[in-house]
């Protein structure tokens, strides 16, 4: 399942659990996107397709039905060109073709420079162009010509897709460039392929690209459906009905990196299995890379981590099955936490994501960070005050939300000894 830009795989888990009673759904992040490092230099839609496949061998999968929305139907179809034996069949959500004049456009407008910005407000920009792409497209076209019937304001679904551009910064360009600059890549109607399904509902401005697909090979379809759900319910059919029965194999996972389940919760890890110890981080921030031989888990609620009902249970849970000699417990940051964490609950504005910022930005000049006079200033660290050091902090402080003043008070416990 390949995600579309820029968005990461996360934005399918609705779908992954519904399929997941039919398949054994695996989506990676693009690279570049999510917790995909970017690909080297400028690539094209082909080095895009390179890594997917080599992604697909990595883990150890064969012969496999796909899908892909948008972006990532652009990548599947370079890659089904390229070697089509890989698939069974795919399914793809809105493919576009466009003309001279709309790929000028995009080049003109459609992917500036993303930068942090000092006092945060490439954050202000971020949010209400996220909040927009469903008003207009393309998103900087404020025209009644250019208006979408699926406009909404959903602040959860604009959060989500704020912090996914977070993660991927200025890597974003790279990886939806090169998709909008990918040429009509459909396989000759004569040229040994996979049947294929190509749908667009109502409101999705690529529907209207169906009628520019042309000719296709035998055993594909293309066609508009009403809404987002037909669009699902059809290519699930299709590609179930294509799949085959194999049992998935086996697959290949990172011996540095992943998630340990805990219960329902999964908690994510990083480093050396059977380290001494397991390394904690303080409230509000997230792991970062251990020493050699180290272990460290991103806290319950934070980072890339579940949120748990018993953070300390699950965090000993988790120690035992990564062979853990002992935990490592981080003290508690001086402060009041009703102070020390704000509250970043998203909201219509995207005033949250200036808050993350304020607070991620004085942390490095005073402690606690709202305590802004000369008792409680502290020397500045250039590395620390950087844009994009601010970046990292706020967005730990963004993916933790309430958990972190749930985790202070959980560690304030322990070092009271209660």
């Amino acid at each position: 399942m390949v995600h579309q830009s820029p968005r990461s795989s996360a934005e399918y888990e609705p779908l992954m659990r519904r399929w997941g009673e039919h398949f054994t759904c695996i989506a990676p992040d693009t690279p570049g996107f999510g917790q995909s490092d970017p690909l080297p230099g400028a690539p094209e839609i082909g080095d895009f397709a390179d890594a997917l496949g080599a992604f697909v061998d990595a883990i150890g999968v064969g012969r496999c039905a796909a899908y892909g929305f948008h972006s990532g139907g652009i990548i599947l179809m370079a890659l089904l060109k390229r070697q089509p034996a890989r698939f069974s069949a795919v399914a793809i959500g809105g493919y576009a073709i466009w003309t001279a004049d709309e790929m000028r456009l995009f080049g003109e407008h459609y992917l500036p420079e993303f930068h942090p910005a000092p006092y945060g407000e490439h954050l202000a920009w971020l949010w209400n162009r996220i909040l927009e792409q469903s008003w207009f497209f393309p998103w900087f076209d404020v025209r009644d010509a250019a208006r979408l019937s699926v406009a909404h304001a959903d602040v959860g679904r604009v959060q989500q897709a704020v912090m996914e551009m977070l993660d991927a910064g200025n890597a974003y360009r790279a990886g939806y460039g090169a998709v909008l600059r990918a040429p009509r890549d459909i396989p000759d109607p004569d040229a040994p392929c996979p049947p294929t399904l190509i749908t667009a509902y109502d409101g999705d401005p690529l529907q209207a690209h169906i009628a520019r697909l042309g000719a296709l090979p035998p055993h594909w379809q293309a066609h508009a459906v009403a809404t987002s759900q037909q669009h699902q319910n059809e290519s699930l059919a299709f590609l179930a009905a294509r799949a085959g029965d194999a049992p998935c194999p086996p697959l290949a996972e990172d011996d540095g990196e992943g998630w340990v389940a805990v219960g329902d919760t999964l908690l994510h890890w990083r480093g050396a299995r059977g380290a001494d110890a397991l390394h904690l981080h303080a409230p509000g921030a997230e792991l970062t890379n251990p020493a050699p031989g180290g272990l460290a888990i991103d806290a319950p609620g934070h980072g890339l981590s579940d949120r748990a009902a018993d953070p300390c249970a699950a965090v000993e849970d988790a120690a035992r099955a990564l062979g853990a000699g002992t935990i490592a417990w981080p003290a508690p940051p001086p402060g009041d936490a009703a102070l020390l964490y704000p509250d970043l609950t998203p909201d219509r504005f995207g005033g949250h994501l200036l808050r993350a910022w304020s607070a991620a930005r004085a942390e490095a000049l005073f402690a606690p960070w709202y305590a802004a006079d000369k008792v409680h200033a502290i020397a500045v660290d250039a590395a620390a005050i950087a844009p994009a050091a601010i970046a990292r902090r706020a967005r730990a402080r963004l993916r933790a939300g309430d958990s972190a003043a749930a985790w202070h008070h959980l560690l304030t416990e322990m070092d009271q000894g209660e």
